[in-house]
């Protein structure tokens, strides 16, 4: 027996990610533009980088507050006011290391072996991937797509709740589909939690994201307090801090000592001089957010009028989040056709494979990017796919 057949089940099994696999490919070739990733291509802008350096070099770099220095968390409170509406105390959320922790901290409260936890698909690979580590299993409940775009079957869902189940995952607006739930479902799966005594782990980071004039609807919108929701949510894609690994939990206050506990026996806490870096996002960066969403639309609009006009792309335009999850006719396995597409077109697109069985005809590409480079892509796209006609 093997040394790595001695190591847990759910370690040994943890599946490589798809997307990984096409960037290593495709990683430091010439000219190559990279839209595999789910980030922008502007660097953390000055404002937070300072306060971040300005901390560090005060001498912020000692052992902190497990749950998140005081003035972060009430910088968070500040944040949610603006936008969504209403007072929230800042006891109600946890300071985590990244958005992915805030889920694996979530999951290692309401879900262990022997446990399901449903999820919508084609989902990010991470939380499925998350949950099996965690040693629950799984469940993808297939959103359902028409020419009208994607929807969530209300009733599809309620199938296949089992007496397992301990949660259901929802990624609104979502990557990679850029479905973006309104308030009638978001009301009918809180609806089915309620039913079902279900917590919800509510991954609403692309919020405000959303290309319909105002930010998506939220569950914050129609929950009551005591309402079983973990909100998990990251500084990653509002202020280009990707490489930073910071991020939130919402949670009800009397849940505090519980996942302070989780953070204390995981990481231990996340640097304070980072910490001063996210307090300045937060106060200081809504207007290059709105700068993002306003360029992140018109790059949307660019690809989908480039790649729409070949013919062979089929897409629904997305309502959210900055991905265009399409498919390109005659084409089934799309992890091989990503490599294809690196050698013959060198962009960098996201195999759907990569999103779960409910994925293998599609593509992601993110067009979080300067508009030069979108349409550089796009055309590039566009040829590739004429040549195979």
């Amino acid at each position: 027996m093997s040394l790595i057949d001695n190591l847990r089940a759910e370690a040994r099994l943890a599946p490589e990610s798809g997307i990984v696999a096409v960037a290593n490919y495709g990683r430091g070739r010439e000219g190559l533009i990279p839209l595999w990733a789910g980030e922008g291509d502007l660097p953390t802008p000055g404002f937070i980088a300072d306060a971040a350096n300005r901390a560090l070099q005060g001498g912020e770099t000692f052992y902190t507050w497990q749950r998140g220095i005081p003035d972060l968390r009430q910088a968070l409170a500040r944040y949610h006011t603006r936008h969504f509406g209403r007072q929230f105390p800042s006891e109600e959320f946890i300071v985590t290391g990244g958005g992915m922790q805030a889920i694996q901290l979530a999951l290692q409260a309401v879900a262990g072996k022997g446990d399901e936890v449903l999820y919508l698909g084609p989902a990010w690979p991470n939380f499925p991937g998350a949950a099996g580590v965690a040693g629950a299993e799984p469940i993808a409940v297939p959103l359902d797509r028409s020419d009208n775009g994607w929807t969530c079957d209300i009733e599809k869902l309620e199938a296949a709740v089992t007496p397992r189940t301990t949660a259901i995952f929802v990624n609104s607006p979502s990557n990679p589909t850029g479905w973006t739930a309104d308030t009638v479902t978001l009301q009918a799966i809180l609806d089915l939690a309620r039913r079902k005594n279900l917590w919800i782990v509510a991954d609403e980071i692309y919020a405000l994201f959303h290309y319909g004039g105002q930010r998506a609807a939220s569950f914050m919108d129609i929950m009551d307090d005591e309402d079983r929701i973990l909100f998990v949510n990251t500084f990653s894609k509002n202020w280009a801090m990707t490489g930073w690994r910071i991020g939130w939990l919402r949670i009800h206050p009397s849940l505090q000592q519980v996942f302070e506990n989780l953070v204390q026996y995981s990481t231990s806490g996340v640097a304070q001089f980072m910490q001063r870096g996210a307090i300045a996002a937060l106060d200081e960066g809504d207007a290059f957010l709105a700068s993002q969403i306003e360029r992140a639309g018109k790059a949307r609009d660019l690809v989908c009028d480039i790649l729409g006009k070949t013919g062979r792309a089929q897409f629904s335009v997305p309502q959210g989040a900055f991905y265009l999850f399409f498919s390109i006719d005659g084409i089934t396995d799309s992890r091989q056709a990503a490599f294809d597409i690196v050698d013959g077109a060198n962009i960098g697109l996201a195999p759907g494979t990569a999103f779960g069985p409910d994925g293998a005809g599609f593509f992601r590409l993110c067009f979080h990017r300067n508009l030069e480079q979108v349409e550089e892509a796009a055309t590039r796209l566009a040829r590739w796919i004429e040549r195979r006609s």
